[in-house]
């Protein structure tokens, strides 16, 4: 997965997104200079860095990780870190004011030919660089966390995004091992999310109105569709679940999917009474003290499911 020619890589935000893409870049070989305006995440940077590196190695995932932890230099400003950078991810809180405050400073630091990605989970980079010169070298690079073990990554543009550096960050995606997914236009929530939110609300629904348990419904995905869905996708799911492949699937079940679909015309808010409920269940299953430990093995988990696959054919 290394690079045959390095790059000048920033990324600014060295929360659990931003020190995930710092490894991805610095696991391709590319130089990676990291700011974050919180000194205290950056103090924090190396000793993260160190242990998720040697979890990587544990896994057979990486092989050297002393050299990529040597890669990931922690920058004093923001100029610092861009400086010279043909590329910049930037991974910090998920607000308009702030994205919109960083990139006005942006616009007067990056390099002419820089390219500006936003790990923005759902707000669309035309909310937050109109009107900067560097608008149309600006998009959308959504990863799901973390992003050196989940690949897909979401390129969404604006319409002043120029096309190629579409196609340039692209590039630069597959080339460090990402499975970059390509979005024509902005919309609200981009793929990921959407998807995700279409499961959500069903299995609110179904909770709030008593069909089952958090824990039920968590298994039913982790024991069954996420079985599929780790490999594939729905529309390759349904080809092959039926003799005449999708149009039979679609002939032979769609009448039940949208007498499903119709039950639910207006999408009620996730109201305080269920958040509560919900949250005193899985709480009650999972201290909130105990998260920290429960995402490390969420982690190990996945590290095991990569280098699995890693040795699969596609």
């Amino acid at each position: 997965m290394t690079s045959s020619t390095a790059r000048s890589i920033a990324v600014v935000g060295a929360g659990l997104v931003g020190m995930g893409w710092a490894i991805v870049f610095a696991r391709a070989g590319h130089d990676v200079r990291v700011y974050d305006a919180n000194p205290d995440l950056l103090v924090a940077l190396p000793d993260r860095l160190a242990v998720s590196l040697a979890d990587l190695l544990e896994f057979g995932l990486i092989k050297d990780p002393a050299a990529i932890a040597d890669r990931v230099k922690i920058a004093s400003s923001l100029a610092d870190a861009v400086r010279g950078a043909t590329y910049i991810q930037e991974s910090i809180l998920e607000r308009v004011d702030v994205k919109q405050s960083l990139y006005q400073e942006l616009d007067t630091l990056i390099d002419d030919d820089a390219i500006v990605g936003s790990s923005s989970s759902g707000i669309p980079s035309s909310e937050f660089t109109v009107g900067l010169s560097i608008a149309p070298r600006c998009l959308v690079a959504h990863p799901v966390n973390p992003p050196y073990l989940m690949p897909v990554v979401e390129l969404v543009p604006a319409t002043w995004t120029l096309p190629e550096a579409v196609d340039t960050v692209h590039a630069l995606m597959e080339e460090v091992g990402q499975q970059p997914i390509r979005v024509a236009r902005e919309v609200q929530g981009f793929i990921l999310n959407r998807l995700q939110g279409v499961l959500l609300r069903e299995a609110w629904a179904l909770y709030e109105e008593g069909y089952c348990s958090l824990a039920d419904i968590d298994t039913t995905i982790s024991k069954g569709l996420g079985m599929r869905w780790s490999f594939m996708g729905p529309f390759e799911t349904i080809d092959l679940n039926a003799p005449g492949g999708l149009a039979d699937y679609a002939h032979r079940l769609g009448g039940l999917y949208q007498s499903i679909a119709a039950e639910r015309p207006v999408h009620a808010p996730w109201s305080e009474a269920l958040i509560k409920r919900a949250d005193e269940e899985r709480r009650a299953a999972l201290p909130l003290e105990a998260l920290p430990d429960r995402c490390t093995w969420r982690d190990r988990r996945l590290m095991a499911l990569a280098a699995h696959q890693s040795t699969q054919e596609n």
